[in-house]
């Protein structure tokens, strides 16, 4: 019998929330280990040595996810996803979306607190386990998909070179600008208040500047998938289907940014990994991003 959860319950167990000293400046994501090829960290690239810890529904996390399809790690990184929902306990395994299958932990919070007796930062997905050491590498999303799209290249085939040496410093610099103006703002621009109000005025902003950007690129960094392209995507389609529940401006008010989103989930890896309905999008929607492609920047 597998082990699962007791179902979320906040009158119980009461909100998930991170409490933490005054004094305590250890950063909320603890987990920071770096995956190496060369022996630079303590933990190298090995095939079946790692498992990621997930959730459908966290843009975050699937940014780890598509790495791992893209880049062909599928056969050399498990994986398995958390449900969704969550109280005071963090998140949980539970019949939805299968047990764990590496520790039979009912809770992901039974993987800090075996790194790190009494941890007291925040349980997240995406988490790196390993399992040969039994502790948790990295729960350091942007430092966690870079080291996946390049520490094992060197033992598989891909079409995909995601974090070229010749464009990081390019991905590195939109990610900081994509997080700061999208990534970490979509998701108030779909309230209400003043500060949805802000929010939509900055994303709003960056989408035009994305859409001018893509008249004449397929991707954001000519005609190949990168980084920027994961992380910007895990965002734009969670964005779009709560814009569609709010009545607030939708991706198809951007014609380019458009197409570029909807080329981006043709691929088999961007389909695979993403489960619309963990993050409450309308049949309607999902036919909107099936829908034809009508032209390609790639073209031009």
């Amino acid at each position: 019998m597998s082990n699962y959860a007791s179902p979320v319950d906040t009158e119980t167990y009461g909100e998930y929330t991170i409490t933490r000293a005054p004094d305590d400046t250890r950063p909320v994501y603890r987990f920071t280990g770096r995956i190496s090829d060369d022996g630079s960290t303590p933990y190298p690239a090995e095939s079946g040595r790692y498992h990621v810890y997930s959730g459908w529904f966290c843009p975050w996390a699937q940014r780890v996810t598509l790495v791992i399809e893209l880049a062909g790690l599928s056969d050399l990184v498990s994986v398995s996803y958390v449900a969704g929902g969550r109280d005071a306990r963090g998140w949980g395994f539970r019949e939805s979306t299968g047990p764990d299958p590496v520790n039979g932990f009912t809770l992901l919070r039974d993987a800090y607190n075996a790194t790190e007796p009494g941890f007291d930062g925040h349980v997240s997905v995406p988490t790196l386990w390993d399992r040969t050491t039994k502790q948790v590498v990295s729960n350091t999303f942007d430092t966690l998909d870079a080291d996946l799209a390049t520490q094992f290249r060197g033992q598989v085939t891909s079409e995909f070179d995601l974090y070229p040496e010749n464009l990081r410093a390019q991905i590195d610099e939109l990610e900081a600008w994509l997080r700061a103006t999208v990534n970490s703002t979509a998701n108030v621009a779909t309230g209400t208040g003043p500060a949805a109000e802000e929010a939509a005025t900055t994303v709003f902003g960056a989408y035009s500047e994305l859409d001018s950007r893509l008249a004449d690129s397929r991707f954001l960094l000519g005609d190949n998938v990168t980084l920027a392209d994961v992380r910007l995507w895990v965002t734009l389609v969670r964005h779009d289907a709560a814009a569609a529940r709010t009545g607030t401006r939708r991706l198809s008010d951007f014609p380019n940014l458009w197409r570029y989103a909807r080329d981006l989930y043709s691929l088999d890896a961007f389909r695979v990994t993403t489960d619309f309905t963990s993050f409450g999008a309308s049949d309607a929607v999902v036919d909107d991003w099936k829908s034809p492609i009508t032209s390609s920047a790639s073209a031009h």
